[in-house]
């Protein structure tokens, strides 16, 4: 490894929080000068950059490396094979990195215990934040409170799931990005499986409570006692997203026609990847009733964080390019409005807190009797009734050729990739544009949303810590 010292550094105080290292913050400077310099790859041209600058700066994140790895015992290996993995990189003149090594060796799910911290430095991209593989480091802790173990190994089996708070991160993760998933890190060919996903609570659990807040002020709806204490509580918030995403990561790979998260080895039409969503969340929603039933508080909670969520953050987050997780909420609201458990009236929304969770469990039933009828049917016919039960509820965009029916798609196409690649792009990039509500309350919650980015735990702009 050219010009990269082997020596190990001496190790800090342990008993020091890991966010006041000097070696963390030395480690936090130098990826933060290394972003500039790399490519979308994370690779780093040597033709137009000096590597009398690289090598400092990466050997700066390896003797960090190297002191702070005491600090985290459980990770050994991990952050040893992480050195190695810079030293590799550096080797190949810093072509495209490959952490595959290092990644293999991070094993997070294996040891859940409340309140552990965790070192973690990948070349990578951060879902909903910084689409290029820059270097990231991140530390954080692991959210294993005894009832989720309980509730996790008796009940809601989810042995890859990792919820997390961050502690300190580099300039990637100061976005919207509130996942830490290996499917982002720079290999050079991806595991047979994945082992872990981690998923940030403080950040959802901070951004729920911002934008709902407002979304509440703003509309001037009426909501229970207990709800109100839930957006003004960050602790219970945290507890209310860890439990919603356990039942919902699990979902995906359970009931009919389960699909890969996210649907990741699939092309789809977009409102499929927006109902395979919100099929995950009303899954939760309705076990959220049960524990509620069984005297579990945070089932009462997380129905109100799936309402609260999915009908005001995530309809007007984002662009509307085939904006998924959007029509997903947009779906939720129209549905309850057309069922008449919600209302918007004068001005005021309104909701019937005694029907809300009876309806939002009927449209939980509609899309699984959906799937369950999908496994039946081809993959178009399949297309075609997800899209007829989203317009029954969305109206479609006055030019789409999908709400036109069958008769207008190009049906006649005999190459099953071909048809399939001539039916996503019949789709338009907003098929479901906002109703006028929506329209109008975008603009009154762009702000805050935007004033949410790179939000944590520690500080919820508007909302009573």
């Amino acid at each position: 490894m050219q010009n990269l010292s082997p020596t190990l550094a001496v190790a800090g105080d342990a008993s020091a929080s890991p966010a006041g290292h000097p070696a963390w913050l030395r480690l936090k400077d130098a990826v933060e000068s290394l972003r500039p310099l790399q490519s979308k790859d994370g690779s780093i041209d040597l033709s137009t950059v000096q590597r009398g600058t690289v090598d400092p700066l990466v050997e700066t994140v390896l003797t960090s490396v190297q002191e702070l790895a005491p600090l985290f015992p459980q990770d050994a290996a991990y952050l040893a094979a992480v050195q190695d993995d810079l030293r590799k990189w550096a080797d190949t003149g810093y072509r495209e990195p490959d952490f595959l090594d290092s990644l293999l060796a991070f094993h997070p799910a294996e040891q859940r215990t409340d309140g552990l911290d965790h070192l973690v430095v990948f070349p990578m991209y951060t879902q909903n934040g910084n689409p290029n593989r820059n270097l990231e480091a991140v530390l954080l802790k692991v959210v294993w409170p005894d009832w989720l173990a309980e509730l996790e190994r008796e009940r809601f089996d989810n042995p890859m799931f990792v919820p997390i708070t961050f502690t300190d991160f580099t300039a990637g993760y100061d976005t919207n990005s509130a996942v830490l998933f290996p499917e982002t890190v720079a290999v050079r060919q991806a595991p047979e499986r994945f082992t872990w996903g981690g998923i940030f609570c403080d950040r959802e659990a901070a951004r729920f409570r911002a934008v709902s807040t407002s979304a509440v002020e703003l509309l001037g709806l009426e909501i229970p006692e207990d709800a109100t204490g839930l957006l003004k509580d960050q602790e219970r918030a945290q507890q209310t997203f860890v439990l919603w995403d356990l039942i919902h990561d699990r979902t995906h790979s359970h009931g009919d026609l389960p699909f890969d998260p996210f649907m990741i080895k699939q092309r789809s039409p977009f409102w499929m990847y927006g109902l395979e969503e919100l099929r995950c969340d009303l899954t939760a929603f309705k076990e959220a009733v049960k524990l509620q039933a069984e005297g579990y508080a945070q089932g009462r909670d997380v129905q109100y964080a799936i309402l609260f969520d999915r009908m005001f953050r995530f309809p007007v987050s984002g662009d509307r390019v085939r904006n998924y997780d959007g029509m997903g909420g947009q779906l939720l609201f129209a549905y309850l409005h057309k069922h008449d458990a919600l209302r918007w009236r004068d001005n005021r929304l309104s909701i019937d807190w005694d029907r809300v969770a009876e309806v939002t469990n009927q449209l939980c039933g509609e899309i699984e009797t959906l799937y369950r009828d999908g496994i039946d049917r081809p993959k178009t016919a399949h297309w075609i009734a997800a899209y007829e039960l989203v317009s029954r509820y969305l109206t479609p965009h006055p030019a789409s050729t999908w709400a036109k029916g069958a008769e207008a798609l190009p049906l006649d196409i005999t190459d099953g990739k071909a048809l399939n690649k001539a039916l996503c792009d019949a789709v338009k990039p907003d098929e479901f544009p906002l109703s006028m509500f929506y329209e109008a309350l975008s603009k009154k919650l762009s702000g805050v949303i935007a004033a949410t980015t790179g939000i944590t735990g520690t500080g919820v702009q508007g909302v009573a810590a």
